[in-house]
């Protein structure tokens, strides 16, 4: 395969072979200029002058006086100019100005490079937003937002000339004003140089000031432009890959008496084209690296082109080892780098801290962050104990004097409360000589280049700062790096026409590749679509002949095409599961490779998954050695408690790992208040009230002064379990009302059972029982033990109740079959009951109990008693007396329990669980 610009080149040469130092050539991009100079160095066989070889935009550079400003001091400098241009109370600070300056500024781009007459533009375009309100509002009268509004519009066009007025002072100019310049200078610039022979090589889509330079240095005789487009797309009326070249050639008065070159008929070559649907990027990355591997290509003709740069982490981890040479083209962006995600998320942190005090989750996320556990590694120990500290204060706003133990946290979160912004850039600049000393200590060459960048972009905004004072606060600081660092990138050194290429779409213009992988083909993304980044209303723009997203569209088509062109083997990858930020369905260009298929077009479709291994997972087993028997015969005589019970019963791995290995859950600061939490509170506000009661009647006048309490004591001990409730909202006031209501509901249903003539007596008030359960064939004591809530005597009958701040009902504290109450743990309910009748009846030798649960979610059901349930026929009858045989009877299942539990040739075996309410 002959390559377009080394076909270029050899004309060229042949032309030009006696006097190449007089010839300059134009191309799209600095990467296709460096691409030709390499093709004339095969090209030419004896020692020459180079032609002079320019990318477009050095090119208007050339012909422009005026200095190219860059995209952040633009800002800047547009900042200055409206705070010149505006009254003093109308003026919006930094960080909101940049919200819709950055849009206005593309749109005066785009105004520019077409030579849209400025006077007209914006009169229609302030008539539309005009007849827009009076459409809405229907009035004449307008409100001051209304006014203000329309006054933005109006005063676009005073913008627009005093802002290219600035900057023409100073000899800058943004992208389209150079354009424009350009465009004026062309004349005296070919006749300055009429006797030099252009090239303009491989352009496709021009705008308005392009146009017209191109066919004023044609008609002046001494130019030739080589168009790159297939036969195919040219003839076809309606193919979006032809649609700039068609208009070019029909319009164009030089293409009536002149030929139109270069037009080639490549695309109808024999190709192998596979079309594969992956589900998500990283999905693609994997797949491509898996074509690498499993296909026989040159690395150094082949292409990786990533209509979606954001897959270039996951590509570069997915390669292969058989690459050993590539080159990243278009560089790596800072803003994806963990150097520039760690700036990003801190000053994130550092705008979102109030009154002194830095929400938990901002600080975990900093802490958490390997840039900053890198920088702290040699304070982990005093790391890992404040936020132990947090975590057991369950501090959700951590204060200031938090933060004081550990010095490097002086940078990571500063204690000013109102930061001069120069200091805060100074801070960061600081932080980067910090990681720098580490990364060099590591010998990090990569992570070194990221910090330079940062570096760069940092002390990029501190001279603007310095310069202009334009920020003012954290939000506008963060604002602008985020904008700052979007357009850095990190240049990887590597050889431009050896190895591996990796680039986007925009940078593969003009180059051809036997082998080409393109990512990313969905509808969003290959092409745009609809995206509406403007000011400018459609309908205006197509009448004074701006591109919409139709033409924007045709300019993807033909990069997409293109690259096709000369390629032999093709792979087109889409993303099956897109969503909104990584497109739509499969790509319309992909529709129109399958449904308008070459006839020597080879062309497969699959869709590739990975793969998944169906065997069912094998649940883990642990086989009871001596050292785990004798563990468990510890546990046994310090005591099983219902919930170790009823944990192995559920799932004996949770058991091993909670009563045995003592592994608890991590504790982390409950935002919102947790179930377990609430209930602890309700628990011990009624312990509060009851426990003082233990051998009384209860009475009204008990009742009526524990009402009178409900109020500090949930208050207490909401702030000693929780935090103070002088600091809830949100939830966590609600819970907190939650707790107040369920005691008053309690305190109400005690007095209507009082009413009704119960006479309640507290026996027991969160009473610790432990007692010996005998087991045979065990040679040491086993105990149970267990905190009754209560025990009260109403009319002569002994009731141990328990309460439950969830949701209980019958069928909960029902057992039909008693083999199930250690087969099931949706009997776990009824199992504590009766694990709590047995120590009562073990302690006192009483063997006559009721049991239930009170639950103060549905405190309407009153006591929802414990009962054994025999079914015969279809009539039910429950027995709610916990007797002496109910104690027996349970005794043999418990005892059942335990042998199995210190049985050594059962396995500890885990089970397939579901989630039980607790």
């Amino acid at each position: 395969m002959k390559s377009f610009l080394s076909e270029v080149s050899q004309a060229i040469y042949s032309k030009h072979h006696d006097n190449l130092a007089n010839v300059i050539l134009v191309l799209p991009s600095k990467r296709a200029a460096t691409i030709l100079k390499n093709e004339f160095l095969n090209t030419v066989n004896v020692t020459s002058i180079s032609p002079v070889i320019y990318g477009i935009e050095d090119f208007i550079q050339e012909l422009a006086s005026l200095k190219l400003v860059g995209n952040i001091h633009l800002l800047f400098e547009f900042y200055q100019l409206y705070k010149q241009l505006t009254p003093e109370d109308q003026q919006e600070d930094f960080y909101h100005f940049i919200s819709w300056a950055q849009t206005l500024l593309q749109d005066f781009n785009e105004i520019d490079r077409y030579l849209i007459a400025s006077d007209s533009f914006f009169t229609h375009l302030f008539n539309i937003k005009e007849l827009d309100q009076f459409h809405w509002t229907n009035t004449a009268d307008k409100t001051n937002l209304q006014q203000n509004y329309l006054m933005l519009w109006k005063k676009m066009h005073l913008y627009y000339g005093e802002l290219n007025k600035h900057l023409s002072k100073q000899g800058l100019a943004y992208q389209g004003a150079l354009y424009k310049e350009a465009h004026e200078n062309c004349s005296a610039y070919i006749q300055k140089n009429a006797d030099k022979q252009y090239y303009f090589i491989g352009f496709n889509a021009l705008n308005t000031a392009e146009q017209n330079m191109f066919q004023a240095f044609l008609e002046a005789g001494n130019t030739t432009i080589y168009w790159d487009l297939d036969k195919k797309f040219l003839d076809e009326p309606v193919h979006d890959a032809g649609l700039f070249l068609r208009k070019y050639k029909n319009t164009w008065p030089y293409y009536k008496t002149n030929t139109f070159d270069y037009v080639t008929e490549y695309y109808t070559e024999e190709k192998s084209i596979e079309i594969i649907g992956t589900p998500k990027n990283v999905g693609q990355a994997k797949y491509i690296g898996h074509i690498l591997e499993s296909n026989e290509l040159e690395a150094s003709k082949t292409a990786i082109v990533l209509a979606n740069e954001s897959l270039l982490t996951p590509l570069i981890s997915s390669l292969p080892d058989s690459i050993e040479v590539a080159n990243i083209t278009s560089g790596f962006p800072l803003a994806l780098t963990p150097l520039g995600t760690f700036f990003e998320t801190l000053l994130e942190v550092w705008e979102n801290k109030s009154a002194g005090t830095w929400y938990y989750k901002d600080l975990i996320a900093v802490f958490s962050n390997p840039v900053t556990q890198m920088l702290l590694d040699h304070k982990k120990q005093e790391v890992d104990s404040l936020l132990s500290t947090i975590n057991q204060e369950n501090a959700v706003y951590v204060p200031d004097h938090h933060l004081t133990g550990i010095s490097e946290l002086k940078l990571l979160f500063p204690r000013v409360k109102k930061p001069v912004m120069s200091q805060v850039i100074d801070d960061c600049l600081e932080l980067i000589n910090q990681l720098r000393d580490r990364y060099k200590k590591e010998k990090n060459a990569l992570f070194l280049e990221y910090l330079f960048g940062c570096y760069q972009v940092f002390n990029q905004l501190q001279q603007f700062n310095t310069t202009y004072g334009s920020i003012t606060d954290i939000k506008s600081l963060r604002k602008v790096y985020s904008a700052t660092v979007q357009l850095q990138t990190i240049d990887f050194k590597g050889e431009p026409v050896q190895g591996l290429q990796i680039m986007g779409m925009l940078e593969s213009r003009n180059l051809d590749f036997e082998s080409v992988i393109i990512s990313s083909v969905n509808e969003g993304v290959l092409p745009a679509g609809k995206t509406h980044n403007s000011f400018i209303p459609l309908d205006l723009k197509v009448a004074f002949g701006l591109p919409t997203f139709k033409e924007k569209d045709a300019i993807y088509s033909y990069h997409f095409y293109r690259l096709l062109q000369r390629a032999k083997k093709v792979y087109v990858l889409y993303n099956t599961e897109p969503n909104s930020l990584e497109g739509g369905e499969k790509s319309r260009l992909i529709h129109q490779l399958t449904m308008l298929p070459e006839a020597k077009h080879n062309i497969i479709e699959k869709v590739a998954v990975a793969k998944i291994n169906n065997e069912k997972t094998e649940l883990l087993s642990i086989e009871k050695d001596s050292t785990l028997l004798e563990a468990l015969k510890k546990v046994a005589q310090n005591g099983f408690s219902p919930t170790s019970l009823t944990n192995y019963i559920r799932n004996p791995l949770d058991f091993y790992s909670r009563s045995i290995l003592g592994i608890r859950e991590v504790e982390e600061v409950e935002e919102t208040i947790a179930a377990n939490t609430l209930g602890t509170i309700v628990h011990d506000t009624l312990e509060f009230f009851y426990k003082p009661l233990e051998g009384q009647l209860l009475t009204i006048e008990h009742l009526k002064n524990m009402r009178a309490m409900v109020d500090d004591k949930v208050q207490n001990f909401f702030s000693e379990t929780y935090t103070s409730v002088d600091k809830l909202q949100g939830r966590n006031l609600i819970s907190y009302h939650i707790a107040k209501r369920y005691i008053e509901n309690f305190l109400r249903f005690e007095e209507e059972r009082l009413k009704k003539g119960k006479k309640i007596q507290i026996l027991h008030i969160e009473r610790n029982v432990k007692a010996e359960i005998p087991v045979s064939g065990l040679d040491f004591k086993v105990y149970l033990k267990g905190k009754v809530d209560r025990v009260e005597m109403v009319d002569d009958r002994i009731q141990i109740i328990d309460y439950k701040t969830g949701n209980a009902e019958s069928k909960n504290v029902e057992i039909v079959d008693w083999p199930e109450l250690i087969e099931d743990a949706t009997y776990n309910k009824a199992f504590q009951i009766l694990c709590y009748a047995l120590l009562i009846h073990k302690e006192t030798g009483l063997n006559s109990f009721t049991g239930g649960i009170i639950s103060f979610k549905n405190l309407k059901a009153g006591i929802i008693s414990f009962a054994t349930k025999d079914k015969r026929g279809n009539r039910a009858i429950k027995e709610t007396v916990i007797d002496q045989e109910v104690l027996h009877t349970f005794s043999k299942v418990l005892e059942k329990l335990i042998v199995e539990l210190f049985d050594k040739d059962q396995a500890l075996q885990e089970k397939e669980i579901e989630k039980y309410a607790y």
